[in-house]
């Protein structure tokens, strides 16, 4: 009796861990309607107005047919994409803010990131034309130095050690990452991007393969880019002197540095906004490129709108180094030019 009683019990078990599990519907808030802009803004680092203009341009991307009762709304998708980047943490503590599930909120991350890149993708533009005048002068008021049009660096990404080639991601300083290469404008807008090389190449090699150095090349853009020493310097990118022989040298070394420090403080802003960014990404390096592209874009947004970080003491987050270590043979055309500005200028 006893063996039966067993195999009773045995057979009851594995039916009831047979049985389908229940769907548990939560209710969901929108925080759109039940929070003012300062809480959204500390929540989700955009408000009120901004949210709506970015969920108006991806709406109908997230918008599908669905049998589900209960599906996502383009706004919880869109808040969820923003509390990820906001606090970069595990998704199932993303989820948990508005009720929805782990594997919902990672599907809409990615939906999210996609569609703000296939919709505002042109945000990030270098400028020309009269906006390439405007920026000119922007930097000329910080320092003095003249025709610039962006200050050029890059920075690492830290994500999880990747399958594939996984010691091409080992940066420098050991940590698997991506070296992403942007150049800024002076009210911190990112105006070109590089975000798809692994965190060993080398900032000159980003730059020498990238479409923005072709454009110099063929002479598109009538301006100069301001680098750090690891650089070559070349007619179009300024480069400080590493042994300066004279104060004007030493003049055009200052001004250089104050104003190619915007480079480090756009860094600072954008990791202190996206903190994904600055504690590094749990995904694959494809989706980890298209995660730090559309934060780049919604920085933009952000400046665009007026929504950015009020910061009283912007020099904290400065880390510029402005003297390098890395002594790149500048090209002859590169070096006379930066000699004729020193003189002139300086």
């Amino acid at each position: 009796m006893a063996a039966v009683h067993v195999r009773r019990m045995r057979n009851r078990n594995r039916r009831q861990r047979h049985l389908p599990r229940p769907r548990v519907f939560r209710d969901r808030l929108n925080p759109l309607e039940s929070m003012d802009d300062n809480e959204l803004f500390e929540r989700y680092r955009f408000r009120r107005p901004t949210i709506t203009f970015i969920l108006n341009g991806i709406h109908h991307f997230l918008e599908r047919e669905t049998r589900r009762n209960f599906a996502l709304s383009p706004v919880i998708q869109l808040l969820l994409f923003l509390r990820f980047v906001a606090t970069g943490t595990h998704l199932s503590l993303v989820g948990d803010s508005l009720n929805v599930s782990e594997s919902a909120t990672g599907r809409a991350c990615r939906d999210v990131c996609q569609a703000i890149i296939t919709v505002f993708q042109h945000v990030i533009s270098f400028p020309v034309g009269e906006k390439a005048i405007q920026v000119m002068e922007g930097f000329r008021r910080i320092a003095g130095f003249p025709n610039v049009l962006g200050c050029i660096d890059g920075t690492f990404v830290k994500i999880i050690s990747p399958h594939e080639n996984e010691a091409d991601f080992v940066n420098r300083k050991g940590v698997h990452s991506l070296n992403i290469q942007m150049v800024c404008d002076p009210n911190f807008r990112v105006t070109s991007l590089c975000a798809k090389w692994p965190g060993s190449v080398h900032d000159s090699r980003i730059f020498r393969t990238s479409g923005l150095c072709q454009q110099f090349e063929n002479g598109i853009h009538q301006g100069l880019l301001l680098g750090d020493s690891g650089y070559p310097c070349t007619k179009y990118l300024m480069t400080p002197y590493l042994s300066p022989a004279d104060n004007c040298q030493g003049n055009l070394n200052r001004a250089l540095c104050r104003t190619r420090v915007l480079i480090e403080q756009t860094f600072g802003i954008l990791k202190r906004r996206f903190n994904c960014l600055h504690d590094g990404l749990r995904t694959t390096p494809e989706q980890s490129i298209k995660y730090v592209t559309s934060c780049v874009i919604l920085h933009d947004i952000g400046i665009n709108h007026n929504d950015i970080i009020i910061n009283n003491n912007i020099e904290e987050l400065a880390i510029a180094d402005c003297t390098g270590c890395i002594n790149m043979n500048p090209t002859f055309d590169g070096t006379a030019k930066r000699n004729d500005i020193a003189r002139q200028f300086f």
